[in-house]
C-alpha cells in the first residue's frame, strides 16, 4: 500500500488541471499504473501514447476496473471518474514521483555505471534487507519512465530503497536524480557505452556524475576507486567520495580473492580494520567489487558484520545476467541481457575460469559511436588473448569481433544455430552475450534443447 497520496496532491505536484467533483479530491490512490491490465481498486491510471498503443483508448476500461483517476493529455469522452489533464503524461509522472519520494525520510541509494548496475543493485538489496524493509527497482525499470514507476511503487512501510538509474544521453541522469534525490550515490564503472551520444569515456563520466546534482543533503558518494575515471573525483558537493575496489588503496577493498567457479567467489572484505570472510554466490570475480559497494553502504547505515556477511551471501542473480545453466551437453553462461566492451570482457574473464572447452557466442554491441568497429575488433582480440577456444559471432558489427578473435562469423542467428551441432562438443562451457536487441535468448533456448 502506498503512503496517502490524494488526487489534490497529485494534481498540484504535476501542475495538471483537475476535472471532477470536489469531494473526490481527497481520495487517495492505491497504486500508479501505466498498463490497463494492472489496474485494481484505487489505482491512478497513466494514459501514455506509445508507438503501437495509446493509453487514452483504455481510460473507460480502467475506470470500470477500479481506477479512481486518470492522468491524460486529452480529455476523455463522457468521463465517469475524475481525470487530471496535463500537456505530457510522461513529464507529469516524473513530477508526481518526485513529490511521492519526498514523503519518505529513508535512505535511498541511487546506483549507476556502465557495467554492473543491476548486479550491484541486487547486492545492495540483499545486504540492506538484513536490517531494513527494502524497496528496489524491478526488472529493467531504470529509465525516465521506469524510475518514476519504481518510486511510485514504494510501499508506505519501506525503510530503505535501492534505485537503479540507466541513461544513454546527457541530461537524463539530472532528471532521474531530481526524482530520486539519493542519500547514497553508487557508481560502478565508467565504460564504453552509449558513445553514440556521450562521445567518449569522459563524456560517460560527465553524464553519470549528473547523479550528484540532486543528491540529498549530506549524501555519501560511493565510487569504484579501481576505475581510472572515477578515481579522479576528489570532492562532490563539499564531501570527499568513499572509494571501493580490489586495490588496497581503497578504504573498502578485498583480499584473498579466490574464484571457485560455480562454487562462488571467496574473499575477505576489508574496511575499518575488519576482514569479513564471505563466499559470494556468483561466478564472476567482478562481483567482489559489487559486494564492496554494498558493504560500504551497509556499514555507513549501521549494519553489523554478521548482517553484511549474511547479506552478501544471500545475493541472487536476476534474469539473463551471468546465469549458469547446466544441460546434459553443456554448461551455458546465459548473459544475453546486454553488452558493451567492458561487460563482455568481464564475462570472458568468467568464462575462462570455468571447466571444459571455452566457447564464446558473441554479437553486436550497440551505441558505441564512431569507434564501434575498433571496439568490436579489440574485444575479439581480448577473447583470443584470454584463451577462449572458439569464438562464434553474429551481427554486422560482430564481424570485426570475429576477425579480432580468429573466430567464425554468421550472418544470422538461424545460420549459427544450424552450424552449432557440428561446432560444439559435449562438456563445453558456452558464453552467450550480446546487446539485448540481438535477441540472443533464442540461441540460449536452442542450446538448452541440443
Amino acid at each position: 500500500m502506498m503512503k496517502p497520496f490524494t488526487l489534490q496532491e497529485i494534481a498540484a505536484a504535476c501542475g495538471g488541471t483537475y476535472v471532477g467533483d470536489e469531494a473526490s479530491k481527497t481520495l487517495t490512490v492505491s497504486s500508479v499504473e501505466r498498463d490497463s491490465r494492472q489496474i485494481r481498486e484505487g489505482s491512478l491510471f497513466l494514459a501514455i501514447r506509445g508507438n503501437r498503443v495509446d493509453g487514452h483508448d483504455f481510460i473507460q476500461a480502467c475506470c470500470d476496473a477500479g481506477a479512481v483517476c486518470t492522468i491524460c493529455e486529452t480529455a476523455p469522452v463522457n468521463p465517469t471518474k475524475p481525470y487530471i489533464l496535463v500537456p505530457s503524461t510522461l513529464a507529469a509522472v516524473k513530477k508526481i514521483a518526485k513529490a511521492y519520494r519526498e514523503k519518505f525520510d529513508i535512505p535511498v541509494v541511487g546506483v549507476s555505471g556502465s557495467v554492473g548496475k543491476t548486479s550491484t543493485k541486487e547486492m545492495l538489496y540483499a545486504v540492506l534487507s538484513q536490517k531494513f524493509k527494502t524497496h528496489k527497482t524491478q526488472g529493467n525499470l531504470n529509465n525516465e519512465l521506469g524510475v518514476p514507476l519504481t518510486l511510485l511503487s514504494m510501499p508506505e512501510d519501506a525503510e530503505a530503497a535501492v534505485i537503479e538509474m540507466g541513461i544513454s544521453d546527457f541530461g537524463e541522469m539530472t532528471r532521474l536524480s531530481e526524482m530520486v534525490q539519493p542519500n547514497f550515490c553508487v557508481l560502478t564503472v565508467i565504460g564504453c557505452c552509449h558513445l553514440e551520444n556521450l562521445g567518449d569515456r569522459d563524456g560517460v563520466l560527465r553524464a553519470k556524475t549528473e547523479m550528484f546534482l540532486h543528491a540529498h543533503t549530506n549524501a555519501a558518494y560511493i565510487l569504484n576507486g579501481d576505475d581510472d575515471k572515477l578515481a579522479t573525483v576528489t570532492e562532490v558537493n563539499g564531501t570527499a567520495p568513499i572509494f571501493f575496489g580490489s586495490g588496497l588503496h581503497n578504504p573498502y577493498h578485498a583480499e584473498d580473492i579466490i574464484n571457485n567457479g560455480e562454487g562462488g567467489v571467496s574473499c575477505k572484505l576489508c574496511f575499518d580494520n575488519k576482514k569479513l570472510s564471505v563466499v559470494i554466490p556468483a561466478i564472476g570475480t567482478y562481483m567482489v567489487s559489487n559486494a564492496l559497494a554494498a558493504a560500504a553502504v551497509g556499514h555507513l547505515l549501521g549494519l553489523n558484520d554478521e548482517e553484511i556477511i549474511h547479506g552478501v551471501q544471500a545475493f541472487q542473480t536476476v534474469g539473463s545476467r551471468a546465469n549458469v545453466v547446466q544441460t546434459e551437453s553443456f554448461k551455458i553462461i546465459d548473459d544475453c541481457y546486454n553488452a558493451n566492451p567492458n561487460s563482455v570482457q568481464a564475462s570472458i574473464d568468467t568464462l575462462v575460469n570455468l571447466t571444459g572447452r571455452k566457447v564464446a557466442i558473441l554479437g553486436d554491441m550497440k551505441e558505441l559511436g564512431s569507434r564501434e568497429l575498433t571496439l568490436h575488433y579489440d574485444t575479439g582480440t581480448y577473447a583470443k588473448e584470454k584463451g577462449v577456444d572458439l569464438v562464434l559471432c553474429v551481427g554486422p558489427l560482430a564481424k570485426e569481433l570475429a576477425k579480432g578473435a580468429n573466430g567464425k562469423w554468421f550472418d544470422s542467428i538461424e545460420s549459427l544455430c544450424h552450424a552449432l551441432p557440428g561446432l560444439l562438443q559435449k562438456g563445453d562451457t558456452v558464453l552467450v552475450k550480446a546487446s539485448h536487441s540481438m535477441h540472443f535468448e533464442k540461441i540460449t533456448a536452442f542450446l538448452k534443447e541440443m
